[in-house]
């Protein structure tokens, strides 16, 4: 029982701060942009904020993991194994911020384009997980029920929201097909970040801290590195700027980004699996999402039916998923097979056939 509570503890951490992750990321790409109002639309900026993400994974994920490992250390071991797939699962989660920030830069609104991501990510993972695990044949109909709520939970919430009105989408500009190929980018990443994960914890025998400090790793040379390459060339400048507020909201979205990474490692680590983690996460981000933004707007009055519909779905899809989810066999116990004792003797001791030194 404990560890389950720790498991839900642990993704609900990964819940809120993804949730977070979109909203926060949209400030800060917008106090950066230094363009004016007669630039392009829309006015954000694109790589100094992802290179603040990337400074705040860098800090969270490998300077803070690196400390507690010298100082006090932890169980599990490095392996090769385990670090190709911890810097690979580092590598495809900030692919996927990198999306976000394509789709943003796009022209997209997070009202439809995190919709996008939390229903599609969670399907790619859950069919990977299964595939890898070899446990098709072991789905059953209330998990792929359970599954399809929470995913028509989570859009249903979001499109179903006070914020949501209002804005149209021109489904033949050039922009809109990058912003669709930005959100399957990210669909693909995040929706392949936790079974990859997963199998670099494994490979380490189930250490937390190392995998992170991978990820943190990936993170910096994907975020940090590239994008200031980047930016050094004519081609790809911007009129964007380091300012404080800026630089706040978007260091503040990537530390809620590696704050959720952590709590997935977490919930793998206190016995949760992707097959159910992933999707309750992917679920419940969207909720957090827009209860975020109604609140940031102050339309929590205009609250719909539809909203709360959809709320329920997601909840009880969630559940579902979590509650049928295919498990494998427990591991047989080993018997330990106790060595037979060797048969006493039976026959006159070998000191009776020795002659007494006493004796003539």
């Amino acid at each position: 029982m404990r560890s389950m509570l720790l498991v839900v503890a642990s993704f609900a951490t990964t819940m809120i701060c993804w949730g977070l992750y979109g909203p926060v990321l949209h400030f800060g790409q917008h106090d950066m942009f230094t363009g004016g109002e007669d630039a392009p639309l829309p006015h954000i900026a694109r790589w100094r904020p992802f290179v603040c993400v990337g400074m705040a994974y860098f800090l969270i994920g490998v300077i803070v993991p690196a400390l507690i490992l010298v100082l006090k250390g932890e169980k599990g071991h490095w392996t090769m194994t385990g670090v190709i797939w911890s810097l690979a699962g580092g590598a495809l989660g900030a692919l996927g911020a990198l999306g976000i920030v394509l789709a943003f830069t796009f022209g997209g609104k997070p009202l439809y384009v995190m919709p996008l991501v939390f229903g599609g990510a969670p399907v790619v993972n859950s069919f990977l997980t299964i595939v890898w695990a070899g446990k098709l044949r072991d789905v059953g109909p209330v998990f792929l029920a359970g599954l399809i709520i929470v995913l028509i939970g989570a859009v249903t919430v979001l499109l179903s929201s006070p914020s949501a009105t209002g804005g149209k989408v021109d489904l033949l500009s050039v922009n809109f097909i990058f912003q669709l190929l930005s959100i399957a980018m990210v669909i693909s990443c995040w929706g392949s970040y936790g079974p990859v994960l997963h199998k670099g914890q494994a490979a380490m025998d189930h250490s937390r801290l190392r995998p992170l400090l991978c990820v943190g790793l990936s993170y910096f040379a994907i975020a940090v590195v590239v994008p200031n390459l980047l930016l050094a060339m004519p081609a790809f400048a911007e009129p964007s700027t380091y300012n404080f507020s800026g630089t706040t909201w978007s260091m503040a979205a990537g530390a809620a980004g590696a704050l959720g990474a952590l709590g997935i490692i977490m919930a793998f680590n206190f016995g949760g699996k992707p097959v159910f983690v992933m999707p309750l996460v992917f679920g419940g981000a969207p909720v957090v999402n827009v209860l975020f933004d109604t609140w940031n707007k102050g339309k929590f009055d205009q609250l719909n039916a539809w909203f709360l519909a959809g709320l329920i779905l997601a909840i009880t899809g969630s559940t579902m998923v979590l509650v049928f989810a295919p498990r494998g066999k427990p591991p047989a116990k080993k018997v330990e097979v106790k060595p037979e004792p060797e048969p006493e003797p039976t026959g006159p001791s070998p000191m009776a056939e020795q002659p007494s030194p006493l004796t003539d």
